[in-house]
């Protein structure tokens, strides 16, 4: 072959329709045959499937077994036992490495799993960020209720409910206050007679009624508005010195059960009437609307006193 000829053809010209064309008709293309493409003289290609062999023995046609020389069927090698038509690539003569390469992770074990380490600390990362927001909001809500809670202090329930029992403890008490009674408004009878010579009397003025030391002699109180049925508590203002005195109770025309004790508590001595102011009290039982109230000395009695008050409480109490 000489420079600038390369042949009847080239690979390239062997194209397998050249016959549908003018210019490969012209050059001799005819339709392919059994042997090659349409150009003459063209590279046989063709051939049948399963020809061509590489040294190894021919395979068998699917479902026939190969059979040795005394006729007897050959034994399929177990499973795993390297079969003789084939060799791995890695035992011909510079075949691949059979050494496997080391894990990056870490030499002769096993691969480390996932960083589950980084996954928690992200994980614990982003809850401390949400519950540092959720404290800030709440320390700016509380912030904003601070700044903005003096009116409503002021109108809260706790500072209403605290008035409310001062209303109500007034009310009460001007509802169940009872009337007081002085020396000169009481009705006088038997001698007694009213004066201001002694000193300490807490009646306006300083009046006391005196001369109730003789049998008959008594004061009356004819109290309005008793508020209803029950036990109250009768107090008297009142001197004696030296002994005991006590006097004839009578609550609505009827002797109360005991006398009216009339002690010397102040422990003033006889005759020292000015020393001798002190309180009593008795439980009488008294009806609603109006009640009279006498004190009386009556045969046995010791009547030896000033008396300038009376006065009534709700109940039996001691002061």
């Amino acid at each position: 072959m000489t420079p600038g000829n390369n042949g009847a053809s080239t690979p390239e010209d062997d194209d397998p329709f050249g016959y549908l064309y003018a210019d490969g008709q012209a050059n001799g293309a005819q339709p392919p045959s059994s042997s090659g493409y349409g150009y003459p003289n063209a590279v046989g290609r063709v051939r049948t499937v399963g020809e061509r062999q590489y040294g190894q023995q021919q395979a068998q046609p699917y479902g026939q077994q190969s059979y040795g020389q005394q006729g007897a069927p050959q034994q399929q090698a177990p499973y795993g036992t390297p079969n003789a038509h084939y060799a791995a690539p890695e035992t011909l003569p510079g075949g691949a490495s059979t050494t496997r390469q080391q894990a990056a992770s870490g030499g002769g074990g096993r691969g480390r799993g996932p960083n589950t380490k980084g996954l928690l600390i992200g994980a614990v990362a982003v809850v401390a960020a949400v519950v540092i927001g959720i404290a800030v909001a709440m320390a700016n809500g509380n912030t904003d209720d601070d700044k903005g809670g003096g009116d409503q202090a002021a109108s809260s329930p706790t500072a209403s409910a605290s008035a409310s029992p001062s209303e109500s403890s007034t009310s009460e008490a001007s509802e169940t206050e009872l009337p007081t009674i002085e020396a000169k408004a009481l009705r006088l009878d038997g001698g007694a007679t009213t004066s201001s010579d002694v000193e300490g009397a807490q009646a306006g003025g300083g009046v006391y009624v005196g001369n109730l030391n003789n049998v008959g002699a008594s004061v009356t109180w004819t109290v309005n508005g008793i508020p209803e049925d029950g036990a109250y508590t009768l107090f008297a203002h009142y001197s004696t010195p030296g002994e005991d005195q006590s006097m004839t109770l009578t609550i609505n025309g009827k002797v109360f059960g005991t006398k009216m004790p009339l002690k010397n508590y102040a422990k003033a001595a006889q005759g020292d009437f000015a020393k001798g102011w002190t309180t009593t009290y008795a439980y009488p039982a008294l009806t609603k609307g109006t009640n009279t109230i006498s004190l009386s000395c009556q045969d046995g009695d010791k009547c030896n006193v000033l008396l300038d008050q009376l006065w009534l409480k709700k109940g039996q109490v001691t002061d």
